[in-house]
């Protein structure tokens, strides 16, 4: 029996809450065509650098992705996503809930547009099909994290399973 290595990609998802808590700020990925996100909504985040943090890199792409300060980020949860990237790699994601911020928010940037969005109202926006699974552990009272696996195979998740702890 042969097994592969597993050696994800390490990333970060940031849910932005609006001062009220009634909107969460999404990046609308619309500017590149290559994109895998490209049409989907999303949070922001993305790669853990060398060297890095999570909570470091969280608040390096949400500066970089919509020009703003983290004050305040809970880990809500993390995902496990074997086979979702461009080329089938491996994915696992480390996603926060950010309660305060501080500066003024991008319209765009170079993935696509920053838009709020109603948290009541996610359902009718274009998210991943994994995220649907998930999305509202990020915003309920439950104090306990979350911890998923969503594999995918040729863009399509192919189960789901998660814990609370």
């Amino acid at each position: 029996m042969t097994t592969t290595k597993y050696c994800p990609v390490l990333a970060t998802l940031g849910y932005v809450l609006s001062p009220d808590g009634k909107k969460v700020l999404l990046i609308h990925r619309n500017k590149r065509t290559d994109d895998i996100h490209y049409g989907k909504f999303n949070g922001l985040g993305g790669k853990v650098q060398e060297n890095e943090d999570v909570v470091t890199a969280l608040s390096r792409e949400i500066l970089e992705e919509a020009g703003i300060v983290t004050d305040n980020i809970v880990l809500r949860g993390t995902i496990s996503w074997p086979g979702f990237g461009k080329n089938g790699e491996d994915w696992f994601g480390f996603l926060f809930r950010v309660d305060s911020w501080s500066g003024d928010v991008l319209a765009e940037n170079p993935e696509g547009t920053v838009a709020w969005v109603e948290v009541a109202k996610l359902a009718e926006v274009n998210l991943w099909e994994s995220d649907r699974a998930w999305i509202d552990m990020i915003f309920d009272n439950d104090t306990r994290t979350f911890h998923g696996i969503a594999p995918f195979s040729n863009g399509q998740m192919t189960s789901w399973s998660c814990v609370r702890i």
